[in-house]
């Protein structure tokens, strides 16, 4: 319901940003103003415009396929093209302030620069969504660590599998994976991007997941996208009935060799548990309510070190009191998009990196993958590969 309320300001922004186009191509060259150009500029900005309304109509197929993807991209040049004029208006009224006079802001100039600003902004940021790269980190906990001196855990999350993300991205990231020589594997939450329907291959993609090497195996838990429903441009849509992941879904992760947690632990190898929450606000199939962090740590032998994997980075101080060791996430995507990810760190205790609270150390991730915009601006595409030393009591 809140896009239909937010559709006016839509509207509004892009009919503002068409009317700023017209004006800077016109000081460009007159041939811009006649009347048949200005038409067909029209139309090309109000296809993209109407675009994530396009995608979200067409039924499913390689129509909808392209039309999301191009809503996708969008959505990212808007931000930065909104950006870009806003900063322009205003340091054209700041001169106004100073001068006194009107100055004339909108010469091919400065719509020059911008349009070069946010079209390269754009292109990094497309590129740099597909590039993965490796964040490491080491940390100690306090506990017997059982037949195990170290634990090599790999993180990952946000994979978002859909119009966005493919078998391509995936190859790359197991082979990273791969590299990292891991006892466990970790996937925390937002594996698919709440349609099914969107994978490019399902059985080549559970191929290349197969591929994934681990110790002790590959273990999930769901996130708030793991359920099927549509969303438009980031609002989801079908009521209040209950939100649940796919029975398809659940059966790709199965054949992908993926263990699935959902609010359950599992022990390995009599030295460490792993727990895995399901997601706070849409727990899934079969859970109404997700168990509070006293009672998953009241079913567990607290001596032993307790790995929990949870979606979103919350109630960690409910974590660390409970005596949870490592806490890891995912979710925040670091923002994503500068300058977002501003406001993410604003909005969560750890938006992204490490941070120890209290005596549990906790690791936000800022995923694999993408949601919305096909671009990331100042974050970074990640898998985290975790050292985890384990020290008895008395030792230290």
């Amino acid at each position: 319901m809140l896009a239909v309320y937010l559709s006016p300001i839509y509207i509004i922004a892009n009919s503002y940003l068409l009317i700023r186009l017209h004006r800077w191509l016109g000081t460009c060259n007159p041939l811009f103003r006649k009347t048949g150009i200005c038409v067909v500029i029209s139309l090309a900005y109000v296809f993209l415009a109407a675009s994530l309304l396009i995608a979200f109509f067409l039924p499913i197929g390689p129509a909808r396929r392209i039309m999301k993807l191009i809503s996708n991209y969008w959505l990212g040049i808007l931000l930065y093209l909104i950006l870009a004029v806003l900063m322009a208006d205003a340091i054209c009224f700041l001169l106004f302030l100073i001068t006194k006079r009107r100055l004339k802001c909108r010469t091919a100039a400065a719509g020059g620069i911008c349009a070069v600003v946010v079209l390269g902004l754009s292109a990094w940021g497309a590129y740099n969504a597909r590039i993965i790269q490796v964040t490491p980190y080491e940390i100690t906990v306090n506990k017997d660590g059982g037949r195990l001196e170290n634990l090599n855990v790999v993180l990952a999350a946000d994979l978002h599998l859909g119009y966005n993300i493919g078998t391509a991205h995936m190859m790359q990231m197991v082979d990273k994976i791969n590299e990292q020589n891991a006892d466990i594997v970790v996937f925390a939450g937002d594996i698919f991007d709440n349609e099914y329907e969107a994978l490019d291959d399902p059985e080549e993609l559970i191929a290349v997941l197969q591929k994934i090497q681990s110790k002790y195996g590959v273990y999930a838990c769901y996130g708030n996208h793991d359920v099927e429903e549509k969303i438009l441009a980031g609002f989801t849509f079908g009521g209040n009935k209950k939100k649940e992941s796919s029975i398809q879904m659940d059966e790709f992760l199965e054949r992908a060799g993926i263990h699935l947690l959902q609010d359950e632990a599992v022990l390995i190898d009599d030295s460490f548990y792993l727990y895995g929450r399901p997601d706070a606000q849409r727990p899934g199939r079969g859970i109404n309510m997700r168990k509070t962090a006293a009672e998953l740590m009241g079913e567990l032998d607290t001596e032993k070190p307790v790995i929990v994997i949870d979606h979103e980075p919350k109630e960690l101080q409910e974590l660390a009191d409970a005596g949870v060791d490592i806490d890891l996430c995912g979710h925040t995507h670091d923002g994503q998009m500068f300058p977002a990810n501003l406001i993410t760190a604003l909005m969560w205790e750890n938006s992204y990196g490490y941070l120890k609270k209290d005596h549990m150390h906790t690791i936000v991730t800022s995923g694999v993958g993408l949601f919305g915009p096909n671009m990331r601006v100042g974050t970074i595409a990640e898998i985290c590969p975790i050292t985890v030393h384990f020290q008895y009591r008395n030792n230290i």
